[in-house]
């Protein structure tokens, strides 16, 4: 027996296709034309958003952001050497693009706080991202069993890289072999986690 949910989660493994896919070149026209950071009344993908914490209540609110896309933006360096020599191969972004939309999210709405973030569409020059936020001090917030957490001690969260994208931008989603230089954090071990 499968979950409402996993319907939902199957028509969007293939965004271009099918009812999404109709959908997609509509919603990216009007997507366009919003501010960076746009308050929305309900989820686009309702399953990530339940399976990362949302619910339907008071104090929690959804926010669509666009980002620029694009990797480093570092450009070649014009000099004569060999390009495994030159510095350009496994150097990796400082953020990633997850992450700016997090903290934009978070700036824009400075009573709230990031809970974690999901991708919604992209075309050729941005990417959309839909930001959890909560409000930590809301009485609804407070007194839920599973969302009490965030209440105590969460201040700035994608800003010190708590969320799962900021986790992961800190090295922290891997543990075992590997990834012996990442801790305690990114910088110790004189950069060499990255």
């Amino acid at each position: 027996m499968r979950s409402f949910y996993s319907y939902i989660g199957d028509a969007w493994d293939s965004p271009r296709e099918g009812y999404v896919g109709v959908l997609r070149q509509s919603r990216l026209k009007s997507w366009r034309r919003e501010k960076t950071v746009q308050k929305i009344a309900r989820p686009t993908r309702l399953d990530r958003a339940r399976a990362l914490g949302y619910k339907a209540k008071q104090g929690i609110i959804i926010a669509r952001v666009k980002v620029r896309r694009g990797g480093l933006r570092k450009s070649r360096y014009v000099r004569n050497r060999k390009t495994s020599k030159m510095g350009m191969l496994k150097i990796t972004m400082g953020k990633s693009i997850r992450r700016i939309a997090e903290e934009r999210a978070s700036r824009r709405f400075s009573n709230m706080e990031v809970m974690n973030s999901y991708w919604v569409g992209e075309d050729g020059r941005h990417k959309w991202y839909e930001v959890i936020l909560i409000d930590p001090h809301h009485p609804a917030i407070i007194s839920d069993k599973d969302l009490g957490w965030i209440t105590d001690g969460q201040r700035g969260r994608s800003e010190r890289g708590k969320t799962r994208a900021g986790m992961k931008g800190r090295g922290m989603s891997k543990k075992g072999n590997g990834t012996e230089k990442t801790r305690p954090s990114i910088r110790a071990h004189n950069g060499k986690g990255k």
